[in-house]
């Protein structure tokens, strides 16, 4: 595994990375909410990568992982500013987007920024908008008002938290309610059994892509982690096909 390095932007934040050498396109994987750069879907990706002498790079979010900040302080276009300076600084040539949950969203608003730069990209139960679909209206009241809206965590004892400043900012950079121009080749993978994000969405994100180039699978008996070991292999197969 390539060894963690701090990467330093204006303000202070010191954002934690992994950056492997390689051949491009490059591979950066995109984590979810609340996720890192540790967990299984990006250490495979990052070790097939430095395996088969390919370009990756997999960082953390401010406030999550070995990043400083506080989670609370995170918003999508904190972190998409992030994601954009590591690319910007560390990569070189053309990209491919890995974006897992979240990630998926985010990797969808970094397209833009990376224009001709992106070569593919890969969603992993891609979420956009989920702060639109995925909230009650009384869930949405209260985050307007400036309240915090804690929910079950099934993947730990902790309730995860939406905070207001977070779901503001996520409300105005929503992207289903129209065409996306993103032309490059996209995979989207999501599992039949996801409860978090059903596999709707990837169906209706499919339709809404320009791009022409665009394949969901759906995988039976996958839930919203998509981490089982058979399905890390699809995702790795499917990195290795789209890059």
């Amino acid at each position: 595994m390539a060894e963690t390095r701090f990467h330093d932007l204006p303000d202070g934040r010191r954002i934690a990375f992994r950056h492997a050498t390689g051949t491009g396109p490059a591979i950066v994987f995109l984590p979810g909410y609340m996720s890192d750069m540790a967990g299984s879907k990006a250490g495979a990706v990052m070790a097939w990568a430095q395996a088969h002498g390919r370009q990756c790079l997999l960082f953390d979010y401010s406030g999550c992982g070995e990043s400083s900040g506080e989670f609370a302080d995170g918003t999508l276009g904190r972190w998409l500013e992030e994601a954009a300076a590591l690319i910007e600084s560390h990569v070189a040539g053309p990209v491919v987007l890995v974006g897992s949950s979240m990630g998926g969203w985010l990797a969808l608003l970094l397209s833009s920024a990376l224009g001709e730069r992106l070569a593919g990209l890969v969603g992993v139960a891609a979420a956009p908008d989920f702060t639109d679909w995925g909230y009650s209206h009384a869930d949405k009241a209260r985050l307007a008002a400036g309240e915090t809206v804690h929910f079950d965590n099934p993947y730990g004892p902790e309730p995860t938290p939406t905070y207001a400043a977070f779901w503001a900012d996520a409300q105005a950079r929503r992207v289903l309610g129209g065409e996306i121009p993103l032309d490059c080749p996209v995979r989207l993978l999501h599992g039949q059994d996801d409860s978090d994000v059903r596999p709707e969405l990837s169906l209706r994100l499919a339709a809404v892509l320009r791009s022409p180039d665009v394949q969901v699978t759906l995988v039976k008996g996958g839930d919203h982690r998509l981490s089982r070991e058979t399905d890390i292999a699809l995702l790795l197969r499917t990195v290795a096909a789209i890059a």
